[in-house]
């Protein structure tokens, strides 16, 4: 199962979370309303190159990654997309495009849009394109220790 070690994870650090399981969908937006999510409380991951190294930009599903404000909240000289042939090797146990903001377990940067600071959940894929996790903003950002920063845009 994708999500489980998010789940062990998580379990291990006594987080307090809801898996929340929804009809088979891909975008941010379709999984916030399979999943009953109003889509600014949704939380995708979008995959970036940021000099070349791959990092995560988190950011609710009704915006869009800004790259130039990626690039100075960083300070890399480059900011872009990476494409799915670039990190799916990345994360072994998840379909592609679910992976979950923790970026901290497959040892890279997690930039984390300054707005998700304002809701007091989280909600994101937990690795599959039917699973969704909720959970505590506050414990969150307690274990990814994401860089919070203006880093979207609508």
């Amino acid at each position: 199962m994708p999500a489980r070690k998010l789940k062990e994870f998580l379990d291990s650090h006594g987080v307090k979370y809801v898996s929340i399981t929804h009809s088979r969908a891909y975008t941010a937006q379709e999984v916030a309303a399979s999943a009953h999510i109003r889509g600014k409380e949704f939380a995708k991951t979008v995959m970036v190159k940021l000099d070349g190294k791959m990092a995560m930009a988190v950011l609710p599903a009704t915006r869009k990654v800004d790259l130039d404000a990626l690039k100075q909240a960083s300070g890399a000289q480059r900011a872009e997309l990476a494409t799915e042939q670039e990190f799916q090797y990345m994360f072994p146990e998840c379909e592609t495009g679910a992976m979950p903001p923790f970026g901290n377990l497959y040892g890279m940067e997690v930039y984390a849009d300054a707005s998700l600071t304002e809701d007091e959940e989280i909600a994101f894929n937990a690795g599959s394109h039917i699973e969704v996790i909720r959970m505590a903003y506050k414990d969150f950002e307690r274990l990814v220790q994401p860089k919070i920063a203006d880093i979207s845009k609508v």
